[in-house]
């Protein structure tokens, strides 16, 4: 009786291996890790700060990553806007605005645009471009 609950445990351990590299191949989720994303500290040892505007510069952003926004709080801000405001550093009414100091804001696929609204910010060059493959 023995031999027989160790034969059938020998099968089932084989068939969860046999499934496990089924699903890698496939690239399913049992065994599988998410796919990585990536925090990306705006400006680097800076943070959020003037003349960040080529910061993004040659940078291989993918959907998901997310973007930390460090800077002190009450002195700056961080808004998302639509090219046009970000060309015109003007920010609409009804938008969210970051104000933490510590901000993190996932990327969505395509061009995405971040200013400061504080006044004067953005026109000295505290606002990125970002485009997320």
């Amino acid at each position: 009786m023995a031999r027989a609950s160790s034969t059938c445990r020998t099968i089932w351990v084989v068939l969860l291996c046999v499934m496990v590299f089924q699903q890698r191949e496939e690239g399913g989720g049992v065994g599988m890790a998410a796919e990585e994303t990536r925090l990306w500290r705006v400006g680097d040892s800076a943070g959020w700060s003037f003349g960040v505007m080529g910061w993004p510069n040659y940078k291989p952003f993918e959907a998901g990553d997310v973007l930390l926004f460090h800077y002190k709080p009450g002195t700056h801000n961080v808004v998302q806007v639509s090219s046009v405001q970000y060309a015109l550093c003007q920010v609409s009414c009804n938008v969210t605005v970051w104000i933490s100091g510590d901000d993190r804001v996932p990327l969505a696929r395509g061009m995405s645009f971040f200013v400061s609204s504080i006044p004067g910010d953005c026109e000295r060059g505290m606002k990125i471009a970002v485009t997320a493959r």
